[in-house]
């Protein structure tokens, strides 16, 4: 049987290389929940950016962020109820300013350890 590579698939269906930014936040026990957010149609939807930056700046510079590959984090939400992923989404409200309307600084680099 003949193996497929990333090269084979069709556009549509190619998918993002590596372990992905996904946003997570404080659950009540202390511990790491998954953060989903509604897409155009107020479906509530999975999310993974392919780069730090681009999670900075559809959320913010504070948002936790956990690395995950995309099959990982459909397993993790499917339970939830939770069906569609989006990768990289661009609707959104922006990113937070600070007090006074400045734009705050370029984030420092923050990962959390699971």
């Amino acid at each position: 049987m003949d193996s497929l590579t990333i090269e084979d698939a069709d556009p549509e269906e190619r998918r993002p290389a590596g372990p992905l930014y996904v946003p997570v936040r404080l659950g009540s026990a202390g511990g790491h929940q998954l953060r989903f957010l509604r897409d155009e149609f107020g479906v509530r939807t999975a999310v993974g950016f392919t780069s730090q930056d681009r999670l900075n700046a559809v959320l913010g510079c504070d948002q936790r962020w956990i690395r995950l590959a995309e099959p990982a984090l459909r397993a993790l939400s499917a339970p939830l109820g939770v069906t569609r992923v989006t990768i990289d989404p661009l609707l959104a409200p922006p990113a937070p300013q600070s007090r006074g309307g400045q734009t705050p600084p370029l984030c420092a680099r923050r990962a959390l350890m699971l």
